[in-house]
């Protein structure tokens, strides 16, 4: 048997450890040079910074005896249950679940979990075909484990996955981190900010990572990111004078990064939890369900248990 995993973040690392361990045969292929996906940061300094995903939360089974190996080998830390809120000049407080975050990165996170399984970075798929066949290549199934317009950029606008992915609206943003040279800004594990022009969520990314570093990580609205499409620095600027604004900090940052995600997160999310065609053609990620890294993890592992029971080992 042969199965190719397209997409190297956590729904598609959580389906092919679910095969491996199902003893089938499966590659994964991402055209990134590392795993993680929306999951991924950078490292500045030697030091890692977050500019996916801002946290997680856990209530799966399944998904909270993965986390519970991260924690016990010090790759995840519960962070907190409680964001603030602000806006129109106030600040609030959000409680919810626990939040956990990861010391040396969520992207971290992923990378544990596809130990065992074979990755190819730095490929680039270009046609799924039918048959399956990837670039051409004939295999008994594939997954696409990506935003919904990169999946259907890779279909034929004919094939049938291809309409469970059409006229989906995903939102993009921009994430900008800064390190300031001291903490100007009270205690902020992170806050919601409401109906705001430029932001939609501020991340102290030293609480979260546990060191205290001033640093900073902002995720724009959609509109924003749509503007700076083009120049994600550009956007630089309109976060700062926002993080002045709603923080009360008055430094200049040591450095800047920006990040833009043209599918940061599907407007919508979806009932069921993957698609599997009877064509061996497949569909998993944070859009099958409420978009959250948890489903993700679900979608895929979910999905590798139902390619596990069709595909004879």
């Amino acid at each position: 048997m042969s199965v190719v995993v397209v997409g190297a973040g956590m729904a598609g690392v959580a389906c092919a450890a679910e095969l491996a361990s199902a003893g089938l045969p499966v590659r994964v292929v991402e055209r990134a040079a590392d795993v993680g996906g929306r999951m991924g940061g950078t490292v500045v300094g030697g030091r890692a910074v977050d500019l996916g995903a801002a946290y997680f939360t856990v209530r799966d089974p399944g998904f909270a005896a993965v986390v519970e190996r991260w924690r016990a080998a010090g790759l995840a830390r519960p962070w907190t249950s409680e964001l603030a809120v602000l806006g129109d000049g106030s600040r609030g407080r959000a409680p919810g679940p626990q939040r956990w975050a990861a010391p040396a990165g969520l992207g971290g996170l992923v990378a544990e979990l596809a130990g065992g399984v074979a990755v190819e970075t730095g490929r680039e798929v270009r046609r799924v075909g039918p048959g399956p066949t990837v670039d051409g290549e004939q295999v008994d199934a594939v997954v696409l484990a990506m935003p919904d317009p990169q999946a259907l950029s890779l279909l034929d606008p004919a094939h049938p996955a291809a309409a469970r992915l059409a006229g989906r609206e995903w939102r993009p943003a921009i994430a900008v981190a800064a390190e300031w040279p001291v903490r100007e800004w009270e205690e902020l594990p992170a806050a919601f900010v409401n109906d705001h022009p430029v932001l939609t969520l501020v991340a102290d990314d030293g609480a979260r990572r546990g060191d205290g570093a001033p640093v900073l990580v902002a995720h724009t609205t959609a509109d924003v990111a749509r503007a700076h499409a083009g120049d994600p620095d550009g956007a630089v600027e309109p976060v700062l004078a926002a993080i002045r604004d709603l923080l009360g900090v008055s430094t200049e940052p040591r450095w800047t990064l920006a990040h833009h995600w043209p599918h940061a997160s599907p407007a919508e999310g979806r009932e069921e939890p993957f698609h599997l065609g009877v064509d061996g053609v497949a569909l998993a990620g944070d859009g099958w369900g409420s978009p959250r890294v948890e489903t993700a993890w679900r979608s895929g592992h979910l999905l590798g248990q139902a390619l596990a029971t069709r595909l004879p080992v």
